[in-house]
């Protein structure tokens, strides 16, 4: 078995990106500690801000070997900007995620997962229901996207893009789910909120007792609630910091 081959990106980037590549290597390891990755498979992506450079994660590593030095820099599509980076990427994973940043300019993280939660929740017609507190958040800003297998098709970007629109969420039928966010932080949280959702609707609808569903009138007004709440849409100002504490704790490589 071969090592991974070391990379020290910290004084060779700018203070921009290499805090972004902290933060977004710990989303990584927050995705493999809460038992939302897929062996190599999904990504999260960040734009870097001011360029059209984008991170994102070295496909073969594990989420657990991810650190900041050795996420990859391309641009919009998908060619690898360091001509002496040792990695490459999926670029199925990538389709998506270059349609979404080519479009979405203000929310620099996309954050792609295929929990069983998620794909189970987009695999129904009725899709997400107003069915508990994190249901909210998310139906506040909800889009779906039909299936049409794996995303290697180009003639796809335009469909996703048009379906997701200005939403921060987004369940790809048969598939998994998507979420949006202005930082990394709002990006997790978005999941969170999205992946409790499912969990809370599968385990309400395995009663087999009538569900009680929340009126649309609270769903309308849950940003404004949110807002006062989190000082801010998603929490991801007061929560990210915390969760970033919790990866140092874990497992502090991360940030190397």
């Amino acid at each position: 078995m071969q090592p991974l081959p070391k990379l020290d990106l910290k004084n060779k980037v700018s203070a921009q990106e290499w805090q972004l590549r902290v933060d977004l290597a710990a989303c990584y390891r927050l995705l493999q500690m809460h038992g939302w990755d897929d062996l190599i498979h999904t990504h999260i992506s960040v734009c870097i801000p001011g360029t059209e450079h984008i991170l994102i994660n070295a496909f073969g590593l594990a989420f657990e070997e991810i650190t900041a030095s050795n996420l990859v820099k391309i641009d919009i599509d998908g060619n690898i900007i360091d001509k002496d980076c040792p990695f490459e990427i999926n670029p199925a994973g990538f389709t998506i995620h270059s349609a979404v940043h080519q479009v979405r300019h203000d929310d620099i993280c996309a954050l792609h997962i295929h929990t069983n939660e998620t794909i189970a929740v987009a695999s129904v017609e009725e899709g997400l229901l107003p069915l508990s507190q994190y249901s909210m958040f998310a139906l506040a800003s909800m889009s779906y996207h039909d299936y049409e297998g794996l995303a290697v098709n180009d003639d796809e970007k335009r469909r996703l893009q048009h379906d997701l629109g200005d939403k921060n969420f987004m369940l790809l039928r048969n598939h998994g789910a998507l979420t949006m966010g202005k930082t990394i932080g709002d990006a997790f949280m978005h999941m969170y909120d999205l992946t409790r959702a499912c969990e809370i609707q599968l385990q309400v609808m395995a009663t087999g007792m009538k569900p009680i569903y929340a009126p649309q009138s609270i769903i309308d007004g849950i940003k404004a609630q949110a807002n006062i709440v989190h000082s801010g849409e998603t929490g991801g100002q007061k929560a990210w910091p915390a969760m970033l504490r919790r990866v140092y704790r874990n497992d502090p490589t991360f940030a190397q």
